[in-house]
């Protein structure tokens, strides 16, 4: 396991730990993160890694940007993308979210089917886009009080970047 690997599992590891204890990811963290991440590559790479860090780490503001207006995915998960965009570089921290998203496709598609409520949600999300069209209002895509509204999307983040520990990408 290359020491890329290590670093983008501690970095993961210890966000999910934060997001499942107070839900959310501390600033503090990610900043860090990013610090040790350029540090790692300006040691490992030298200068001409510099490019491939503000690559990786800008590319998921730039993706995911539209996902987080329409509050279907937090800030602090788009700045944990981008300290492990940092170090895994911008097309592996590409292949994290795509990974990421199809995780999490999977964990609430079997929330949905195991405590039900799929077409309800399918027509929820139908609502909304219909909503938003006809008023032009963004409101948060959750709704609060719900069982099961939301899960921390740290837990497929945090998996697919055992994929790449793993070196299946």
């Amino acid at each position: 396991m290359s020491a890329y690997a290590v670093l983008a599992l501690m970095i993961a590891g210890t966000a999910v730990v934060m997001d499942i204890r107070s839900a959310c990811v501390d600033n503090g963290w990610i900043l860090f993160s990013l610090c040790i991440g350029f540090a790692w590559r300006l040691f490992r790479e030298g200068a001409p890694g510099i490019p491939d860090f503000i690559a990786g780490a800008v590319l998921p503001v730039l993706l995911l940007s539209g996902l987080f207006y329409f509050r279907m995915l937090g800030a602090g998960d788009i700045k944990l993308f981008c300290a492990l965009g940092g170090v895994m570089g911008a097309a592996d921290v590409c292949r994290c979210i795509l990974i990421s998203f199809f995780l999490g496709a999977v964990i609430s598609l079997a929330i949905l089917i195991f405590f039900g409520g799929f077409f309800r949600r399918i027509c929820y999300l139908i609502h909304y886009f219909e909503e938003y069209f006809l008023t032009g209002r963004v409101r948060p895509y959750y709704r609060r009080g719900m069982s099961l509204e939301n899960f921390h999307f740290t837990v497929p983040i945090f998996l697919s970047v055992m994929f790449y520990a793993g070196g299946v990408y």
